[in-house]
């Protein structure tokens, strides 16, 4: 089974899983870290409650805000197990992307795909409309 984290600092993974609620509905399969947030706990301790639910046969895909931020650092320093793909820089396509991927697709293939896919929804739309404007003048 795919899983999902998605580990963000403050609360921008809650604001992002609840987008993918909306378009996709809730999914028990996805799990949320918002590091800083919770008063007590470390980032250390949430991080092990989800990979104790992880097991060996399961992949765990885990969605980070910042390559080299703290999230991400203290993630590497857990989860470097061959189930476990920790993707930084996340964005609301590429999740999509990666969540509807066809299980029988190798998950490291969906993941290069979507990657590639949230690449191209990057757009500076400005730009993209001047340059329309120009090619009607």
């Amino acid at each position: 089974m795919r899983k999902f984290l998605i580990a963000t600092h403050g609360t921008f993974a809650g604001g992002i899983k609840s987008s993918v609620d909306l378009i996709l509905g809730e999914s028990e399969n996805v799990f949320l870290i918002q590091a800083y947030t919770e008063g007590n706990k470390s980032l250390q301790e949430e991080i092990m409650e989800v990979l104790n639910q992880v097991q060996s046969k399961d992949e765990l895909i885990v969605f980070t805000d910042l390559m080299g931020g703290s999230i991400t650092n203290q993630i590497l320093q857990h989860a470097m197990k061959e189930n476990v793909f920790i993707i930084a820089g996340i964005n609301l396509p590429l999740l999509l992307d990666i969540m509807l991927a066809d299980p029988e697709i190798p998950i490291l293939e969906a993941i290069e795909t979507g990657i590639e896919n949230a690449k191209e929804q990057i757009v500076f739309v400005n730009k993209l409309i001047n340059s329309s404007k120009e090619d009607y003048d």
